[in-house]
């Protein structure tokens, strides 16, 4: 078994490969980071994109089906009740705001949900939580050694894969 720079475990490894080792991953921890970032922010955008995209489409419900819809269920209206015509205008017209109204409370909805992300938020504070216990990190004090003493082994050193 080998550790992650292919050193065998156990072995005793010099300061050069561990502080390669720290560098390559505190590297990937920030790449981690950086990617969870455009996660969050992505979908922050996609329900933005739902919200304007409801929103678009009761505007567009609302100003080419008023016509048409009017006329139709206006005279539906008439031919089944027998009501005056003008009234049945204003029922066609007052069943067409109230669908433009519903789809634009999915738009209020969804535009919620986005300003509620807090996604790159988050990652910026796990950043500074990062790089604040990187700057208070000291190295263990090593107890002085004689001249002519020399380390008799290293202990091995439980390494965690997560």
């Amino acid at each position: 078994m080998s550790a992650p720079d292919g050193s065998p475990v156990g072995a005793e490894r010099s300061i050069g490969q561990l502080f390669a080792s720290a560098t390559a991953d505190l590297s990937a921890l920030v790449h981690d980071e950086i990617a969870l970032a455009k996660a969050q922010l992505k979908q922050d955008v996609k329900r933005g994109a739902t919200s304007g995209g409801a929103f678009m489409a009761a505007g567009l419900l609302l100003l080419f089906s008023l016509p048409m819809l009017n006329f139709a269920l206006a005279y539906g209206i008439r031919t089944w009740s027998g009501w005056n015509l003008a009234i049945c205008f204003l029922l066609s017209f007052a069943a067409n705001v109230l669908i433009a109204l519903a789809l634009a409370l999915i738009g209020v909805v969804f535009a919620k949900k986005a300003r509620k992300g807090r996604g790159p938020q988050k990652v910026a504070a796990s950043v500074k939580e990062t790089a604040g216990v990187l700057q208070k990190a000291r190295p263990h004090p090593r107890p002085e050694l004689p001249e002519n003493r020399v380390p008799q082994s290293v202990e091995p050193v439980a390494r965690s894969s997560s």
